[in-house]
């Protein structure tokens, strides 16, 4: 019987030790998760802050996307405009300088002629 005590505490003492053995990993395994769960918590609040800023940069962003097109669109018409301007100036320099030939013959003394 003294035998089979001493297998009995033998298993029993191993039995204990396994058990704090899965107890330990267990508590490692809970520090592990609540760091993750930390990092997750603190993850999710940085994707939140980038969200909304990239919100904000995208409004701002359409904005300024409008704005230069409407640059664009005004000097896309300045520049027709003045171009419109520039060849009625080089008609006008045109016929001014055939008005001014054809008054500079008429004003001629007529005697080279004959």
């Amino acid at each position: 019987m003294t035998q089979q005590g001493a297998a009995l505490q033998t298993y029993n003492n191993e039995l204990v030790k396994c058990i704090e053995e899965l107890c330990f990993k267990r508590d490692e395994l809970n520090r592990q998760i609540q760091q993750e769960e930390e990092e997750k918590s603190r993850l999710q609040h940085d994707i939140r802050i980038l969200t909304e800023k990239l919100s904000r940069v995208n409004e701002s962003l359409a904005r300024r996307l409008a704005a230069r097109a409407d640059f664009d669109r005004t000097i896309a018409e300045t520049e027709a405009a003045y171009m419109k301007i520039l060849e009625s100036s080089q008609t006008l320099l045109s016929v001014l300088k055939k008005e001014a030939g054809n008054l500079g013959k008429a004003t001629e003394p007529r005697g080279k002629d004959h």
